[in-house]
């Protein structure tokens, strides 16, 4: 062994010291990496435990209160345009600012939290992109506008975008926490039912929905027009229609609320205390709390022995990912992401305006009459529970089932390949299907099955595969890349049906929707490609995929050991 290693000073206690490798002994390096590899084993050889439980739970939540605060736009959109928009119905500026000011700011809080992740610790910024969520949240539900300067739909994009930068933090956050903590053969199990809960949360902002419309039946039903006539096409108070967009966003806080002590008081992840803090004798005694009690302790006047080891910098995370296995990797990853949201994400934040244009339910957007007002909120919510139990929900629960059987490649190359075929179907048959009540019936079956492969398909893979591919000092940072990469598909997909849709009718229209299905058609087959790029990650420990070395990762002792 040659070249030095840096010393690092106690706090507060001087500079560091170059020290020459070959005065470490070398049993310090024998000694460290047994340990290391020790402590690894325990985690990926234990067995299912309440603490895994905990973990799903605590990260799962997270996604849970993500997708019901992305999700329940769909609806609550309608619902603003009934009392904020011109003739009832929000104008495509609006209605696009309010859906993609979200994505934006996922897209920053992924890339920022990510990094963050990896150079604080995945325990200290888990917990503030829940503040983040609540907060925006809560200040959603209060938006109000002032005579001329704010617009309330100004206010609720901005906070909108505050909270897409929590929900983005939430993203590598969970994603690292999970496959951290979770042993080798349950990880990708461990993994979807943490993300499964977006299925969830999509399905209980379609039930909050429905509740709150139900529970203003009356007071919408017998609302008149200020000067007092009533009648079809009258324009009614809408003044009952503010009260349930207020109460179906800001429930949103309530599961974020509840997680967030448990979110502060998890206990930070052995792989980063080792190979990033490099502090082994912390994590192998973390190892043994957590497997053993469940629970975990950090003595403040224990030993702190810092052992040399890869360190992130910008050099090593240039040479790192300049070799071309891991870029391509880092590609395969990101490009799936961005081409699955774009159909993911145009087709979730447009589920009301697909079941319109086909006349799912009688929906009748623009007449303002009381019973189109009632009705048109109610089949919005129950047709949004019909495609989340037919579609979405089950889809999580048939790669729970699989992937660590069939594994994640072939589950996403399965997914792509039936979502393109479907897309082809739905796109160049939907003029004709929606003419007729067995061509809607038939529309709807095939929507519902494209949900189906989402879930159990690339939207899940695509989140556990870079949540386990990369080492554990660029985890969190290269999830946050490949899943940024995907909210970026969505913003383009949003932008795409907000400007398109309409193209060959008139306003509100929806004349183009049909090619808009089959240009998801082609992106959906532009990610059997990139599938290619990825490994298959099943079975396999996180270090054997991290691509580097691993019986010399610890070189001896590189900190002073203090008290």
């Amino acid at each position: 062994m040659t070249g030095t290693v840096s010393y690092a000073a106690d706090e507060g206690c001087g500079s560091s010291a170059d020290v020459p490798l070959s005065t470490l002994g070398r049993e310090d390096s024998i000694v460290l990496n047994s340990r290391r590899r020790a402590a690894l084993a325990e985690i990926d050889q234990a067995d299912f435990s309440w603490f895994h439980v905990k973990v799903c739970m605590v990260a799962g939540v997270g996604f849970f209160t993500d997708a019901y605060d992305i999700f329940g736009i769909g609806i609550a959109a309608t619902m603003l345009g009934y009392c904020y928009g011109p003739n009832g119905v929000l104008t495509n500026a609006q209605d696009l600012g309010i859906k993609v000011a979200t994505p934006v700011g996922t897209l920053i809080g992924q890339l920022l939290f990510g990094w963050l992740g990896d150079v604080f610790g995945r325990k200290r910024m888990y917990g503030i992109e829940l503040m983040i969520i609540i907060i925006a949240t809560f200040g959603q539900a209060l938006a109000g506008s002032g005579l001329r300067a704010v617009n309330i739909i100004g206010v609720l994009v901005v906070w909108r975008f505050i909270m897409g930068v929590g929900i983005g933090g939430d993203y590598p956050l969970s994603a690292v926490i999970s496959s951290e903590f979770s042993s080798t053969r349950i990880r990708g199990r461990m993994m979807t039912a943490v993300f499964a809960n977006q299925g969830w949360g999509q399905l209980t902002a379609s039930i909050i929905a429905l509740i709150v419309v139900t529970a203003y039946k009356k007071q919408v039903l017998h609302s008149v027009a200020p000067g007092g006539a009533t009648g079809p096409g009258i324009v009614t108070d809408t003044e009952w229609v503010d009260y349930m967009w207020r109460l179906l966003i800001g429930f949103g806080c309530v599961p974020g609320a509840v997680a967030l002590y448990f979110r502060l008081t998890i206990p930070e992840t052995p792989r980063f205390t080792m190979d990033v803090e490099r502090n082994v004798h912390q994590a192998a005694q973390d190892v043994e709390d957590f497997l053993t009690m469940g629970t975990y302790y950090v003595d403040p006047d224990a030993v702190v022995q810092r052992v040399q080891a890869p360190r992130a910098s910008r050099y090593d995370f240039g040479a790192y990912f300049a070799r071309r296995e891991n870029w391509l990797l880092l590609v395969g990853t990101a490009y799936s992401w961005f081409a699955l949201d774009i159909a993911f994400y145009g087709l979730g934040l447009n589920t009301p305006i697909v079941l319109e244009a086909i006349h799912f339910g009688g929906a009748t957007l623009g007449d303002l009459s009381p019973q189109a007002v009632y009705g048109t909120l109610r089949n919005l919510a129950v047709g949004n529970i019909i495609l989340s139990v037919a579609g979405l929900v089950p889809g999580y629960w048939a790669t729970f089932l699989l992937i660590d059987r069939w594994g994640r490649k072939p589950i996403q190359l399965m997914g792509f390949i039936v979502l393109a075929v479907l897309f082809i179907v739905m796109g160049s048959a939907f003029d004709k299907l929606r003419e007729t009540e067995p061509g809607t019936k038939a529309f709807v079956f095939l929507y519902c099955l494209a949900n189906f492969f989402m879930n159990f398909g690339p939207n899940t893979t695509t989140f556990i595969v870079p949540g386990e591919a990369f080492p554990t000092r660029y985890r969190s940072t290269a999830h946050g890349i490949s899943a940024a990469s995907g909210k970026l598909g969505a913003i383009i997909a949003q932008v795409g049906f907000a400007n398109l849709k309409d193209i060959g009718g008139g306003p509100n229209s929806n004349h183009f929707l049909g090619h808009l299905l089959q240009i998801l058609a082609f992106f959906m087959l532009t990610g059997v490609g990139s599938t290619l790029l990825i490994k298959e990650t099943k079975q396999k420990t996180l270090e054997d995929l991290s691509n580097e070395r691993q019986d010399s990762f610890v070189g001896g002792v590189s900190g002073a050991i203090r008290p």
